[in-house]
C-alpha cells in the first residue's frame, strides 16, 4: 500500500472523510482489488490516519457494499458482480436524472462555472487515456452536481452507486469507449451549467444507455 501523509489540524470528522475518500479511491483503482483481505491496522499505518477515522471510513464502505467484514481476518474488498451492475444502473438512471434536472435549475453561478471548467479537462484526460485523472474528474463532476441539486436523500443513495460504477469501469476498461463516456459527461456538465433542464435529463439518460450497453457487452464477453 502507498503511504499517504495526513494533514495536521484536521477535525475527527474531516479525517474520517479523508480516510473514506482515500480508501474508496484505492478500491476503485484496484490498489485494493476485489477479494483482497486487509486489516484496519494496515490501513491506519499506510494512510497515516488514526484508527478511529479509519474505522469510521470502513464502516461507511461496508454500508456501501465495497468491503465486508471477515471474522478474525479483517476486511475484504467485495467482488464485482456484472449481473448486479445492470440493476445498479437501473437505479442510477432514476436518481441521476433527478439530480441533473435539479442541478440545472438550482446550481449557483460558481457551481456552473466550475462545471464549465471541468468538462474540457475530463475530455482531455480521456484523449490522453489517463484513466486515473478521468475518474478524478468524474468524481468531481458528481460532487458538484450533488451539491448543486440540494437533495441530500438522492445523493446519499447515489454516492456508493457511482463508486461501484467507477470501479467497474476501471476493471473492464478495455471493453469501453472512454472518449464517448467523457463526451457525454461533458455534455451533461455543459447542459447543467447552462440551466437547460430538459437537455440535462436527456444527456443523463444517454449516459446510462451507454453504460448499460457497455455492461451487457462485458457480460457477454465474460
Amino acid at each position: 500500500m502507498n503511504i499517504v501523509k495526513s494533514q495536521q489540524g484536521l477535525s475527527a470528522e474531516s479525517l474520517a472523510d479523508r480516510a473514506y475518500n482515500l480508501i474508496e479511491e484505492m478500491i476503485v483503482t484496484l490498489a485494493l482489488p476485489p477479494g483482497k483481505v486487509f486489516s484496519e491496522a494496515e490501513l491506519h499505518q499506510a494512510l497515516n490516519i488514526g484508527r478511529t477515522p479509519v474505522r469510521e471510513a470502513l464502516q461507511r464502505l461496508s454500508y456501501d457494499r465495497l468491503v465486508v467484514a471477515i471474522p478474525r481476518r479483517g476486511m475484504m474488498v467485495t467482488d464485482i458482480n456484472i449481473g448486479e451492475q445492470l440493476t445498479l444502473l437501473e437505479t442510477r438512471r432514476v436518481l441521476d436524472k433527478l439530480v441533473a434536472a435539479r442541478a440545472a435549475r438550482l446550481a449557483t453561478p460558481e457551481q456552473r462555472n466550475t462545471l464549465r471548467e471541468c468538462a474540457p479537462t475530463m475530455v482531455r484526460a480521456a484523449k490522453e487515456n489517463d484513466l486515473s485523472e478521468f475518474l478524478r474528474k468524474d468524481r468531481l463532476c458528481d460532487e458538484i452536481l450533488a451539491a448543486a441539486c440540494r437533495n441530500p436523500f438522492a445523493i446519499q443513495a447515489l454516492a456508493p452507486l457511482h463508486a461501484h460504477c467507477r470501479r467497474f469501469w476501471y476493471y473492464y476498461q478495455n471493453d469501453g469507449d472512454l472518449n464517448k463516456v467523457a463526451n457525454l459527461h461533458a455534455e451533461l456538465m455543459t447542459a447543467v451549467a447552462s440551466g437547460e433542464e430538459n437537455v440535462a435529463e436527456a444527456v443523463s439518460d444517454a449516459l446510462i444507455d451507454y453504460l448499460s450497453e457497455f455492461t451487457r457487452t462485458t457480460l457477454l464477453n465474460a
